[in-house]
């Protein structure tokens, strides 16, 4: 089985498909996330500055690093998010912006101003789509798609709010929908997380949830967290 975390920022994907991973004993892939990604792409720059175009090459970049990640396993494992997450990340700043974070003040259902740029931004990700979606459905066999229970991280390298987050919660379960991939919705701690999803899976359990949390802590907490422009400066030197 071939199962992919869903979620938007903040919900806990990484903990949860690392302890899920120990939990029942399946293999976890990832791409690298943006943060990884931005220093040799875009060097010098943070996501909140990247122009549309930058954004694309960032996506780009993010789907081929898990793809090359995801075709290395000829059996069962575990994805931490997948390519829907960039598309959709890329196709929700079409209404809010390319950073939203200078739309918050629009309401529910104003966008931002179509101006040129935005035009071709949405034109190039409604033919991402077509392959994203594509991608998608031949790659994965359920999602276990997390809620928005957690508060977004406020650690300096989301250029996102809460519209963006629900608008793109939304979109994921709905494109699973359309895919015809099982979208399970489980919500809670993440030892609550694991339970049920080898419940709901039928998956068989290898040791205590605590055990399997505790090494996927240990994993998260060596994870390189630096800001984008730590990242750059120990390029440069």
């Amino acid at each position: 089985m071939r199962i992919a975390i869903s979620g938007t920022y903040s919900s806990g994907k990484t903990l949860t498909s690392y302890a899920l991973a120990h939990y029942v004993g399946i293999p976890r892939t990832r791409a690298r996330t943006m943060r990884e990604l931005l220093p040799e792409a875009v060097p010098g720059k943070t996501l909140e500055q990247c122009t549309a175009a930058e954004l694309v090459q960032l996506i780009v970049r993010r789907h081929v690093d898990r793809a090359v990640h995801e075709s290395r396993f000829e059996g069962p494992f575990i994805s931490d998010g997948s390519s829907l997450q960039e598309w959709i990340y890329g196709s929700v700043r079409v209404i809010v912006g390319i950073n939203p974070n200078e739309s918050v003040h629009l309401g529910a259902f104003e966008s931002v101003e179509r101006t040129p740029e935005i035009r071709v931004f949405e034109e190039v990700m409604e033919q991402l789509g077509i392959a994203f979606k594509q991608h998608v459905k031949q790659t994965y066999d359920v999602f276990v798609h997390l809620p928005n229970e957690l508060a977004l991280a406020a650690d300096g390298h989301r250029p996102v709010n809460e519209r963006f987050r629900s608008m793109a919660d939304e979109r994921l379960l709905e494109v699973a929908a359309e895919l015809g991939i099982p979208a399970h919705v489980v919500g809670g701690s993440v030892a609550e997380r694991l339970v049920r999803i080898a419940g709901l899976l039928d998956l068989p359990v290898q040791m205590p949830p605590h055990e399997a949390i505790a090494r996927a802590e240990a994993e998260y907490q060596a994870l390189d967290m630096r800001t984008e422009s730590d990242r750059a400066s120990v390029i440069v030197r």
